[in-house]
C-alpha cells in the first residue's frame, strides 16, 4: 500500500505570494507560525515590510483552512493561491533541499533578492508591467505576426539557466530572449547589457509564478522611454499550464521549487540534454551539481557516476575546469585529485573526477572572503593578526589567506637613533640583524618605481629611517599582482568578495574599480577595505565604482592610523557609489577592528549577502 493510500487526506502543494504594506510585521510572523503548526505545514515563508511570499506543503484540507485563514485579513485580497494535488515527497534528499522537513517563518529585507547589489535600492514595486491572464497572454502570441508586425514583440524569460534547460515558451515568430543567469539577482545585469533588444518593444515577460517577474518588471520600466510596453504573465507558467493543459506555447517542463522538481503538460517534449553525452534528458532528481558554482545540471541515469565532477555551461564559457594541482594556502600545498578525464560526446569538454564533499569548492551557507595583506606582510601573518576577526565571523564566513606576487628584500632598521649610527665614535657597537633563514619571506601588491624586482637573501639596513608616506610612491606592479590573482580565482575560487588591509585594501579597490572588465575571470559581489588608500594608475580612473563596499578606517580625532591618513582613506571611499558602500570609523589604530560596534557593523554588511 502507497503512503497516499494509506493516508486519509490527499497531499498537496500551496504557493503563493503578495505585495502589500505590512504594517505589522512580527503580528504577521506570529500568525504564520501558529496558524502553520497547528495544520502541520512544512516549506517557507518568507515576510517583508512590503508583502509575502509562501511554498507549503501538507495536506489537502490543512492548505484549505489555511488559506481560509489568510483570506480572513485584508492585506490578502486578490492573492492567487495556487493549491495542486500531488504525492508525498518519496525523497527525503530532495525534500529536505527544498525546505519541506520543516517550518521556516523568516522576516527578510526583499521577497526576492532581484539586484547584486543588496545596498541598492530595490525598484519601484508599483511600477511593475502590466497583469496578462494565461488566455490573454496566450491570444497576444497567437496574434502577434498579425496584430504587432515587424518583431515587436519579445519573451522575455526571467527565469535562471537551470529551469529554462527543460522549458519554455516557443511561439512563431516571436523572440524568446533567455538570459541564462545563474541566479535571479544577475538578471538586471543582463538587462542592462541588451537594452538593444528590449527598447522600443512590446515586452511579455514569464516565471514560474510570477513574483520574479513584479520586480524584473519594474527594473526594465524603471529605464524610461522606450521601456514602457512591459507585460508579465499572472500566476506564471504554473496558471498558464492548468489553462492550457497541453502546453500551448510552452515547450517541456516548468521547474519548480517543491519536491515535486518539475511539472509537465500532457503533451511535454523532453527539451533538455545530459551535459556529459548531449542525449535528451531533463530529470533533475539525482540533484547533481556544478562543482564551481553549485547550479544543478543534467546528467542523464547513465552518465552519472558518484565519483564525477561536473562544470556547467556558465563555468565552461568562463574558461574553467578542474584538472591536478596544488593550491598552496598559508605555505601548505594541498593535492586534489588526479585526472581521470570524462568527455562529452558533442564536444571536447573535458570532466574530471569529483572532489569529496570535504574540498567542496564552495560553502552553500558561508560566505567565502579572499585576504589580502598589507605591504611587507605576507598570508601568514596576516592570518595571525586577523585570527580575532575569522573567529568572530566564523559562522557566516571563510577567510582565504595569500600572499601577494611581488618578493621584497630583508629590510634592517637599525635600532640606535640616526646621529649615533653616524657618529664614527660611537661606542655603541651596530647589532647584527637576525638570520634570514630565520625569518619568512614578505610581500607587496605595488612596488616603487626604483625597486629592481630581485629578491636576497641577506639582510640590507635601511638607507632611511621610516617614512609613513612611502605607499604614495608605491604605484607599478598592478599588472603582475592582478594576473596573479586571476589565478588564485582560477584555482581556489570561487569567492563572494575580497577582504583588503593597507595596501592590499588599495589593489582590491583597483581590482573592484575595474569589476565588469574582469567578469568571467574574477566573480565576486563586494569588497571590504581597512586602512586603504588610492593608487593613483589609470585603471582607478573609470568614473564611480559600483562595487558595494565597507571601507573601514580610524577617524580624524582618535583614529590612530599612524601608517594611513584619515583623508587618504575618505579620498578612496569617496570614488564608490555612495548608494551601494558603508563607512566605518573607528579608534584603534592601524587594524581591523573587532570589538563592539565595529565588529557588529562588519557583521550587517556581510550578512547582506547571505
Amino acid at each position: 500500500m502507497s503512503d497516499d493510500e494509506g493516508c486519509t487526506d490527499q497531499y498537496g502543494v500551496l504557493l503563493y505570494y503578495k505585495y502589500t504594506q505590512i504594517p505589522h510585521l512580527d503580528d504577521l510572523l506570529t500568525f504564520y507560525e501558529s496558524n502553520c503548526s497547528s495544520l502541520a505545514l512544512l516549506g517557507r515563508v518568507r515576510l517583508s515590510s512590503h508583502g509575502v511570499n509562501v511554498t507549503f506543503g501538507g495536506n489537502l484540507s490543512s492548505l484549505e483552512r489555511h488559506i481560509e485563514a489568510v483570506k480572513a485579513n485584508s492585506l490578502f485580497e486578490g492573492t492567487d493561491f495556487k493549491l495542486a494535488t500531488c504525492h508525498r515527497p518519496l525523497n527525503d534528499k530532495i525534500a529536505q533541499e527544498c525546505g519541506f522537513t520543516s517550518l521556516s517563518v523568516r522576516i527578510v529585507k526583499e521577497l526576492v533578492t532581484l539586484c547584486s547589489h543588496p545596498l541598492l535600492k530595490p525598484p519601484e514595486i508599483t511600477n511593475a508591467g502590466r497583469h496578462l491572464s494565461a488566455l490573454e497572454f496566450h491570444s497576444v502570441l497567437q496574434n502577434a505576426e498579425k496584430e504587432i508586425p515587424g518583431n515587436g514583440l519579445v519573451l522575455l524569460d526571467a527565469r535562471n539557466l537551470y529551469e529554462t534547460r527543460i522549458g519554455k515558451f516557443h511561439a512563431p515568430n516571436v523572440q524568446t530572449l533567455d538570459p541564462q543567469v545563474r541566479q535571479y539577482s544577475d538578471l538586471p545585469s543582463w538587462i542592462d547589457g541588451n537594452h538593444d533588444q528590449l527598447k522600443g518593444k512590446q515586452i511579455l515577460m514569464y516565471c514560474t509564478g510570477g513574483i520574479r517577474c513584479e520586480m524584473a518588471s519594474a527594473y526594465i520600466r524603471s529605464k524610461g522611454s522606450g521601456f514602457e510596453n512591459v507585460f508579465q504573465l499572472f500566476g506564471g507558467i504554473q496558471r498558464y499550464m492548468e489553462q492550457f493543459p497541453d502546453g500551448g506555447f510552452f515547450k517541456g517542463k516548468n521547474f519548480v521549487f517543491d519536491h515535486r522538481i518539475s511539472v509537465g503538460s500532457s503533451d511535454a517534449n523532453v527539451m533538455g540534454t545530459c551535459l556529459i553525452c548531449g542525449c535528451s534528458c531533463d530529470d533533475y532528481s539525482s540533484r547533481c551539481r556544478c562543482t564551481y558554482c553549485r547550479m544543478l545540471v543534467l546528467v542523464c541515469s547513465t552518465c552519472q557516476n558518484e565519483a564525477a565532477l561536473y562544470v556547467c555551461e556558465l563555468c565552461q564559457n568562463q574558461g574553467k575546469a578542474v584538472r591536478s594541482m596544488k593550491l598552496t594556502e598559508m605555505g601548505e600545498s594541498e593535492t586534489l585529485l588526479p585526472d581521470v578525464e570524462l568527455r562529452n560526446g558533442c564536444s571536447d569538454t573535458i570532466f574530471s573526477p569529483q572532489m569529496s564533499q570535504g574540498h567542496d569548492v564552495r560553502s552553500s551557507k558561508k560566505l567565502r572572503i579572499l585576504c589580502l595583506h598589507g605591504f611587507r606582510q605576507n598570508a601568514s601573518s596576516f592570518k595571525g593578526r586577523t585570527a580575532s576577526l575569522a573567529k568572530k565571523l566564523k559562522k557566516i564566513a571563510d577567510l582565504i589567506f595569500i600572499d601577494a606576487p611581488h618578493e621584497l628584500p630583508y629590510i634592517y632598521q637599525h635600532p640606535l637613533s640616526e646621529h649615533l649610527v653616524n657618529c664614527v665614535s660611537s661606542p655603541f657597537p651596530p647589532s647584527p640583524p637576525p638570520p634570514s633563514e630565520n625569518c619568512k619571506k614578505k610581500f607587496a601588491w605595488f612596488m616603487a618605481p626604483n625597486f629592481d624586482g630581485g629578491t636576497r637573501t641577506d639582510w640590507k639596513v635601511a638607507d632611511s629611517p621610516f617614512d609613513p608616506l612611502q605607499y604614495q610612491q608605491q604605484t607599478d606592479g598592478y599588472d603582475i599582482s592582478l594576473a596573479h590573482l586571476k589565478a588564485v580565482f582560477s584555482q581556489k575560487g570561487p569567492f563572494d568578495g575580497i577582504l583588503g588591509f593597507s595596501q592590499g585594501a588599495a589593489m582590491a579597490a583597483l581590482v573592484s574599480a575595474q569589476q565588469e572588465k574582469l567578469k568571467g575571470e574574477m566573480d565576486f559581489r563586494f569588497v571590504i577595505l581597512c586602512s586603504g588608500f588610492v593608487v593613483h594608475v589609470k585603471e582607478m580612473d573609470c568614473g564611480v565604482i559600483k562595487c558595494p563596499s565597507l571601507h573601514i578606517f580610524g577617524d580624524d580625532d582618535h583614529g590612530k592610523d599612524r601608517q594611513i591618513a584619515n583623508q587618504a582613506s575618505k579620498e578612496l571611499a569617496s570614488l564608490y557609489d555612495g548608494g551601494c558602500s558603508v563607512i566605518v570609523e573607528h579608534d584603534c589604530g592601524h587594524i581591523i577592528p573587532t570589538r563592539s560596534p565595529y565588529i557588529d557593523e562588519i557583521k550587517d554588511f556581510l550578512n547582506r549577502f547571505l
